[in-house]
């Protein structure tokens, strides 16, 4: 099983798909990699020399963010926005739906079980 980027990644799957399995990398990235490294895309990953799976490491510590980095600039922002006092910050804070959407109806996985009022019903 290759460790890459602190990632046990899966050994039977292509390279391609086995790469999504770190956070902040995705299909097109994971393409990428593969280009940069010279490896085969269809390759599995059981199929990777050690020196492959070195090229791919490194390829990945030099050129992209990922998993706790990538985490941690994500909340960053995030914290920045809420102690900046602006509305998405304040969205943010209140839990409920940062993009503009709907409210009144639906939000259901942002906002969480819907709570019963008491007195509503008529």
């Amino acid at each position: 099983m290759a460790r890459i980027a602190g990632v046990n990644i899966p050994t039977n799957k292509r390279v391609v798909i086995a790469l999504q399995y770190i956070h902040g990398i995705g299909a097109k990235k994971a393409e990428e990699i593969c280009a940069k490294a010279s490896v085969p895309a269809e390759r599995r990953v059981n199929q990777l020399t050690d020196q492959e799976v070195l090229v791919i490491r490194e390829t990945i510590d030099r050129d992209y963010i990922v998993e706790g980095d990538l985490r941690r600039e994500v909340s960053m922002n995030i914290k920045r926005l809420m102690d900046l006092g602006v509305y998405r910050g304040l969205r943010h804070r209140r839990n409920l739906p940062v993009r503009g959407q709907r409210t009144h109806t639906n939000a259901r996985t942002r906002k969480g079980k819907a709570k019963p009022i008491a007195g509503k019903k008529k």
